[in-house]
């Protein structure tokens, strides 16, 4: 490494980039940069698309600059420290547990990943004979868990105002925690943590994020006293008396722009997870937990970076192959066991929203017991082909449809049940031959070979054995399931950009499904029409809540490029659509606009052009 790293690290992170220059994207907040090393990622085959999604997940683990220290990041002194008083108040709660929770909460990606992490911890706790103390909320309900339908997404929970990005997440307390309110938008972060401080005796509350405070919306929320920037800043304040936490450390703008399902939930994971297994790893002996403690399980993250990317040649066939399958009119099944299932299930769901996608093109599947995982089971069974998730639910409504243009991707682990694995591939093997395997095992396993025979391609990948305490087996855990994350991730993210619905590094086809995704659309509209706001929003409408929009564009398919279409040509809406539909895909209608006779100037801009964000 080189030698201005404070640390030594597992993986080679990158030197300090161009996003962190003052100038760079100046009116944007890290998370809603557009990362420079993915600038060309539209024009990438996929090993070049996985490797440059592997690039700006080495961001995450990027320490801050020696000469010009711009943001703290995950290895920064203030960001240990905090982690550290945060496991405290976490062991607080483990040391008293009558009366005690810790609520995991977000919405979107991060309300996914609060649910993700409150099974595994009560899991851990029930293992040790313990009484589970972990308990998630997601904005909209358990309904969007799968599926995003409720402002869920990219996210309205998080913050979108405030473009701090994750959730609010333990409120661990020796008191007893009510539940609380849920609702959509903004208000779901800033009304939890106004609470919060409002009655310190009950609650803690922890606010996580990727962007420093300064960067936070200060707009007004519909319907909400305060802005999300002053909600953040009393809780710094309050951080001095350690009566509030902020946890925010720059991890680098996303590989594709605002795109927080990619980095942000895995810095989440990483960060969360860190701290909440360091606080169970060290109540038991008595002690604190420490620096060295969080370094230690950190590294083990690095690890789970360096091993998942060691299979880059297979992750980029697994990708050809999904998109394949999509460009044919067929679809991608993701069938995980217990938590990799989770997984599954978050990489589809977030599909819908990031790419405009149809909620069956890319779909996740749980097989295992799910009985005791979630908060409303009811808003989930039997509620239609929207929410169909389960082993149950694979057999009767998607095994019985399934055709040979459908890829269908097994992603289990060696100490999961084998013979059910091969029972399920076998059944599936009859109706298409696009199956792939993403198998972890440790070192000394091996799959038994009829199963391994069934599959063309398998994606192994091969742990090494870490410890044997009990807590220490869910480290391994938590890498099986954010390199199964890393690699679904690439695969779905790459397979859209080879279907053409990238242009540069920008999603110009997403849903705009909250205030965060329409402040993204107005901002793409500006950087490649080259047209101020004013122009990018009609009159008669110009002066409607953010909810207005946001409501009447959620009904439409297509919005930004047709929007996009109609001020590159000056002409109308019906107009913009028969050019979108001529194109073979939406970004090559766009970069035909912007580089055809005439268009200098936006062919230009579609190279140089910054936002001018309001």
């Amino acid at each position: 490494m080189p030698g201005t790293k404070r640390f030594q690290h597992v993986i080679e992170t990158p030197e300090p980039g161009k996003w962190e220059l003052s100038g760079y994207e100046a009116a944007l907040p890290i998370t809603e940069k557009s990362n420079p090393l993915t600038q060309d990622l539209d024009k990438a085959d996929a090993k070049e698309i996985v490797r440059l999604l592997g690039q700006c997940d080495a961001e995450i683990f990027q320490e801050e600059g020696q000469v010009m220290p711009t943001y703290q990041r995950l290895y920064s002194e203030s960001t240990l420290t905090t982690m550290v008083q945060v496991a405290g108040k976490v062991q607080e709660v483990l040391k008293e547990p009558e009366g005690g929770l810790v609520v995991l909460s977000g919405g979107g990606t991060s309300g996914r990943m609060a649910f993700l992490m409150s099974v595994s911890f009560n899991q851990l706790m029930r293992g040790l004979g313990q009484k589970p103390l972990y308990t998630y909320l997601i904005a909209g309900g358990d309904r969007n868990l799968h599926l995003n339908k409720h402002g869920g997404g990219d996210s309205d929970a998080h913050g979108p105002q405030a473009g701090l990005e994750y959730p609010p997440i333990p409120a661990p307390s020796p008191s007893s925690c009510p539940p609380l309110s849920s609702c959509h938008q903004a208000p779901f972060v800033a009304g939890q943590m106004d609470y919060c401080m409002d009655n310190p005796a009950v609650f803690l509350p922890v606010l996580v994020g990727f962007n420093p405070v300064s960067m936070a919306r200060n707009d007004p929320i519909e319907d909400w006293s305060s802005t999300f920037r002053q909600i953040a800043e009393r809780m710094q304040k309050l951080q001095e008396k350690q009566e509030a936490f902020v946890l925010n450390p720059a991890i680098g703008p996303e590989g594709l722009s605002g795109c927080s399902r990619l980095k942000g939930g895995s810095a989440t994971k990483v960060l969360l997870e860190t701290l909440l297994l360091a606080a169970h790893k060290t109540v038991d002996r008595g002690i604190e937990a420490s620096p060295r403690c969080l370094l230690e399980i950190l590294r083990t993250f690095e690890r789970a970076h360096q091993v998942t990317y060691s299979q880059s040649a297979k992750i980029a066939a697994l990708m050809k192959q999904a998109s394949t399958s999509l460009e044919k009119k067929g679809r991608v099944h993701l069938v995980g066991w217990q938590t990799l299932g989770i997984i599954a299930i978050m990489d589809g769901v977030e599909c819908i929203h990031s790419f405009g996608a149809d909620f069956r093109d890319i779909r996740g599947f749980l097989i295992g017991d799910h009985s005791d995982m979630f908060n409303q089971k009811a808003e989930l069974i039997n509620q239609g082909s929207h929410f169909t998730f389960s082993q149950e639910d694979f057999l009767t409504s998607i095994l019985p449809a399934l055709t040979e243009v459908d890829t269908v991707v097994f992603i289990f682990t060696l100490d999961d049940n084998l013979a059910e694995v091969q029972t399920l591939v076998e059944q599936v093997k009859e109706k298409t031959s696009n199956i792939q395997a993403l198998a972890h095992g440790t070192v000394g396993q091996s799959l038994p070979t009829p199963l391994k025979k069934l599959f063309p391609s398998i994606i192994s990948i091969t742990w090494p054995l870490l410890f044997f305490e009990y807590e220490g087996n869910f480290i391994q855990k938590f890498q099986h399931e954010l390199s199964t994350k890393w690699v679904l991730n690439t695969v779905s993210t790459g397979a859209h950009v080879l279907l053409g619905k990238i242009l540069q590094n920008h999603t110009l086809d997403l849903r705009i499904r909250n205030s965060k995704l329409f402040w993204r659309a107005l901002s793409m509209l500006q950087r490649f029409s080259g047209q101020p706001k004013a122009r990018c929003i009609e009159n008669d409408v110009r002066a409607a809540p953010i909810s207005f929009h946001v409501q009447a564009a959620d009904k439409k398919e297509q919005v930004i490029p047709i929007a996009l279409l109609s001020l590159l040509f000056r002409c109308s809406i019906p107009e913009a659509q028969a050019h979108l539909a001529g194109a073979p895909s939406v970004c090559e209608a766009i970069r035909s606009a912007l580089t055809g006779p005439g268009r200098k100037r936006n062919a230009d801009a579609l190279e140089t052009l910054e936002p001018a964000l309001p």
